[in-house]
């Protein structure tokens, strides 16, 4: 039991570390461009987890459909994710594009229903539309007006598309059931991204000088590769085999709280208070479903 309270504790300080990553991609957009902080966090990541994977993994070597699979995956899941999550929390809130990416795992399931052809029960639907319900208060601020004249935020529209990249990227997984390592997959993911960009980056870099910037814009990009991408990872993947996927993931509901809690201190942000009941909805319908999917 105390062995099972330690991972607990873990999986709480991991959901603070994820939540903290809006907060910090939120400040880096006064700095960078998405495309120059994608390509810092994650080539960041990917020098840190290289060494370690040498170390752990007995072959590092790819085949052909290993590295088919994770060039998939570091399209969809790394690369427009983060594109799309940069460029949202340009016009959106860090609070707003936590509660929406809190919609992961019912996103995840309706991809999962249509590619995978996993059924799903009555109750599990209703709780989709529940969580979609919740997600749809926060994008029209609870003014189904704006809905109808389509002055929808933008950068809601764009947590939203990069929800479905990431949850894109699980059904992936999933369905490739490849035998790599989670480390090894990573690992390799964001080695890929970091090459998709490169191209990019550089051209950003020579021709608008982007990396010009304050040396405390920096600290954010830091931040995002070190604490959620790779000891978040890292928590997250232990706390997984010692307490089950289904355990561990309901621990991730925390990171809509985290969030808020974080933006309001640190970034002054003001909430809609409606806005809360929309997350309390949305982590309902969340927790809901897995107990649901557990018992079918």
């Amino acid at each position: 039991m105390i062995e099972r309270s330690k991972y607990y504790i873990l999986m709480v300080i991991a959901t603070f570390l994820f939540a903290g990553a809006f907060v910090a991609g939120k400040l880096g957009t006064s700095s960078f461009s998405p495309v120059i902080m994608t390509f810092l966090r994650i080539g960041m990541a990917t020098v840190i987890l290289f060494p370690i994977m040498l170390h752990r993994e007995k072959s590092i070597k790819l085949t052909m459909s290993e590295f088919k699979l994770v060039f998939i995956l570091g399209l969809v899941g790394m690369t427009f994710y983060h594109l799309f999550f940069f460029n949202a929390l340009k016009y959106t809130t860090a609070s707003n594009a936590s509660v929406i990416n809190g919609s992961m795992p019912i996103i995840t399931a309706i991809i999962a229903a249509f590619v995978l052809k996993e059924r799903l029960s009555l109750r599990q639907i209703v709780f989709i539309v529940t969580a979609f319900v919740g997600v749809l208060t926060i994008i029209t601020d609870w003014q189904m007006t704006i809905l109808l004249n389509m002055n929808i935020n933008k950068g809601d529209i764009l947590m939203l598309c990069g929800t479905i990249s990431w949850s894109t990227y699980g059904v992936i997984i999933k369905k490739s059931e490849p035998e790599m390592s989670a480390l090894k997959m990573t690992t390799y993911t964001l080695f890929i991204c970091t090459m998709i960009l490169l191209p990019f980056a550089l051209y950003e870099i020579i021709k608008f000088d982007s990396l010009n910037v304050p040396f405390s814009s920096y600290y954010t990009i830091v931040y995002m590769a070190v604490f959620p991408t790779v000891i978040g990872y890292t928590i997250q993947q232990a706390s997984i085999k010692a307490l089950g996927p289904s355990t561990a993931s309901l621990f991730i509901n925390l990171v809509p709280f985290f969030s808020i809690l974080l933006s309001i201190i640190i970034l002054q942000e003001t909430l809609n208070p409606l806005n809360i009941l929309s997350g309390i909805i949305i982590i309902v319908s969340v927790i809901l479903f897995a107990r649901s999917k557990a018992t079918v």
